[in-house]
C-alpha cells in the first residue's frame, strides 16, 4: 500500500475573540445549547469515521493534563492511537499509546512523525501550536469557533511574531452554532 502524503494539522476549539480556555483552565463552555436552523447536523458516525483517518496526535503538557483530568469524567478521547506529549516534565503515562518527548520538534516531525504517520493532529497547546507554525512544519489550522464570547483566558494566537499566508480551504457551521474552518498554511 502506497503511503499517502504526509499532513500536519493543527487543530483548535476557541471562543469568537480567540481564547482555548479560560483563566482557570476550564472548558465548560465547550457544551453548547446554541441552535442555528442552516447548520449541517455532525452525527456520532459522521464523527468515527473522520476520527478513524487520524493516525497520531501532538500536544503539549499542559493539554495532556488537562486530557487526562477530563478522562476521569468523559474517557480518553483519543483512543488506542499514538499521542505524543512535548515535554520536559515527567509526566504520569499510564497508557501504552502515550509518549513522552523532550527533543527538538524539527527532528521529531521530519524523523519521527513523516515516515510513520500520513495525518497527524496537534491537539492542543497554543505554544506548540506557535512553534510549529513558526518552524513552518505545519500544513492545516483547523479551528472550531465556539458560538460565545469568553473575554479573557489563554489565546489560541498570543504573540506568534510573524505574518502567515493562509488559503481557505473549508467552511462548515453546524446546527449547534459551532463553525469549523479549515487553513491551508501556505509556506
Amino acid at each position: 500500500m502506497k503511503k499517502s502524503a504526509f499532513k500536519l494539522t493543527i487543530h483548535m476549539v476557541a471562543s469568537l475573540d480567540g481564547f482555548i480556555a479560560k483563566k482557570d483552565n476550564s472548558v465548560s463552555w465547550f457544551e453548547t445549547v446554541d441552535y442555528y436552523e442552516q447548520g449541517v447536523t455532525l452525527t456520532e458516525q459522521d464523527m468515527a469515521e473522520f476520527l478513524k483517518t487520524i493516525d497520531c496526535y501532538i500536544m503539549g503538557s499542559r493539554t495532556y493534563e488537562h486530557a487526562l483530568k477530563l478522562s476521569k469524567s468523559y474517557g480518553w478521547v483519543y483512543g488506542d492511537v499514538p499521542v505524543i506529549v512535548l515535554t520536559h516534565r515527567n509526566l504520569p503515562v499510564d497508557r501504552p499509546n502515550v509518549e513522552l518527548y523532550a527533543g527538538d520538534l524539527n527532528n521529531l516531525v521530519n524523523e519521527r512523525l513523516k515516515p510513520n504517520y500520513n495525518n497527524v493532529w496537534m491537539a492542543g497547546g497554543a505554544t506548540l501550536a506557535k512553534d510549529l507554525i513558526s518552524l513552518k512544519l505545519a500544513d492545516e489550522i483547523r479551528v472550531s469557533i465556539m458560538p460565545i464570547i469568553l473575554g479573557e483566558g489563554k489565546l489560541f494566537f498570543d504573540a506568534i511574531g510573524q505574518e502567515q499566508t493562509l488559503h481557505l480551504k473549508g467552511a462548515t457551521a453546524y446546527k449547534n452554532g459551532i463553525v469549523d474552518l479549515h487553513y491551508e498554511i501556505i509556506k
